[in-house]
């Protein structure tokens, strides 16, 4: 029998590498990128607009719920027993802060440039992250309007440490149930919402602000995504995982992509498309465990994973941006207007997206992820490697935990 992923962890073989998971990550933020293109109305036709939005009027809703499942996989999947909780938080502050700074001041030059009002109290919970705390979609939404999803994920590292020390205690034969159980409630928290009173709808659903909080923007209710993550990272890891390949785990999803579109709002958003993306999630790991070629694996779709949380912050700014320039372009030029309108977003985002990964994100990695002592002992390392003929892979510093993982939540 081959030895579990858990086992080739511990032993510090390869098995700690997903670059699948990495390339998956683009797709998703790709889906996101058109969702929000939609609210731009790229295309004048009614029938290529009719078209696009029922291809990818789900498409954000399902990118962020990959991105939810896919930090609890992740991060559980590079946890080593000798990290600790602070030098954890630090890591994934500086991770997303920074990034979110600079696309947030980004945010306030393009609204005072338009002349638009910044909104003035209700801007500063998007500054510290806990917009999404707030049912009211002016507020969840302000400044850089895609940063609400950050609110949640703060709240699932702060609860990381706590989460998984609690779920490795679970025995391996028992992770299918608990797995199960987290689905089930997130299949009950819309049935949940039918119960309250009646009220406005909210301007992008057919359900009240209340409804709509509960089920999308409420940071405990999406935590149960995380933690399903969680969980289907240590079925994978404890060699529980069935061994579903990567194709037919990718058509599954597909197929239930489109039978979303038939379910109420309420489910359609969240709890349809759980499973399947776990699915997927669980399947491309193996599939790295394995060994087996991916087009997702390849240097290309890497390094746009890489650069995939940058393109989220951007993406939305961009459009709405580009917009009010494209005008004629998108309405007087047919299909190829809307079409160039996308591919011109695209180019932006993607070497802002570039910029911000390289002299934000990677550097305020390198520099302050790590306390300043253990930077020093790193650095002395490395010096013992290069200096002494024969221990350089004894001497070599250990890498961050989720620096082990090629693709960072």
């Amino acid at each position: 029998m081959s030895p579990t992923a858990e086992t080739r962890l511990r032993a510090g073989e390869d098995a700690s590498r997903l670059p699948s998971l990495t390339g998956m990550r683009i797709i998703a933020a790709l889906m996101v990128f058109a969702f929000h293109a939609n609210y731009q109305f790229p295309f004048a036709d009614k029938d290529t607009a009719s078209t696009f939005n029922r291809i990818f009027a789900l498409g954000g809703s399902t990118g962020v719920g990959f991105f939810f499942i896919l930090s609890g996989f992740v991060l559980t999947w590079s946890a080593r027993p000798s990290d600790t909780t602070v030098r954890f938080w630090r890591r994934r502050l500086v991770k997303i802060f920074p990034n979110h700074l600079v696309t947030y001041i980004a945010a306030a030059l393009l609204f005072l440039n338009a002349g638009t009002a910044l909104g003035g109290w209700k801007a500063v919970p998007s500054l510290f992250l806990i917009q999404a705390w707030f049912p009211q979609v002016d507020i969840a939404s302000a400044m850089n309007p895609v940063a609400w999803s950050l609110s949640a994920e703060f709240l699932f590292y702060l609860s990381f440490p706590f989460l998984l020390r609690w779920i490795s205690r679970i025995k391996p034969q028992h992770l299918w149930l608990w797995a199960a159980g987290i689905v089930g409630v997130i299949f009950t928290i819309p049935m949940i919402t039918w119960t309250f009173p009646d009220g406005p709808h909210i301007i992008w659903g057919p359900v009240t602000k209340w409804q709509g909080w509960l089920v999308y923007m409420s940071p405990p209710a999406r935590m149960l995504e995380f933690t399903f993550g969680i969980l289907l990272a240590r079925i994978v890891q404890t060699g529980r995982w069935f061994k579903l390949p990567l194709l037919p785990a990718a058509a599954i999803a597909a197929v239930t992509y489109w039978f979303a579109y038939h379910a109420s709002w309420t489910y359609s958003h969240v709890a349809v498309m759980v499973i399947p993306l776990g699915l997927v999630i669980a399947a491309g790991a193996q599939s790295d465990i394995d060994g087996k070629f991916s087009v997702l694996r390849t240097k290309p779709m890497v390094w746009l994973g890489n650069v995939s949380f940058a393109f989220y912050l951007w993406h939305a700014l961009v459009l709405t941006e580009l917009s009010r320039h494209t005008q004629d372009l998108k309405q007087n030029h047919g299909i190829g207007g809307g079409l160039a309108y996308l591919a011109i977003g695209f180019a932006i985002t993607l070497v802002l997206s570039w910029g911000l990964y390289s002299l934000v994100e990677e550097p305020a990695m390198r520099r302050f992820a790590k306390p300043k002592a253990a930077r020093a002992q790193a650095s002395r390392s490395q010096i013992v490697a290069r200096s002494v003929p024969g221990e350089t892979t004894a001497a070599a510093p250990q890498r961050e935990p989720e620096q082990d993982v090629r693709t960072q939540s």
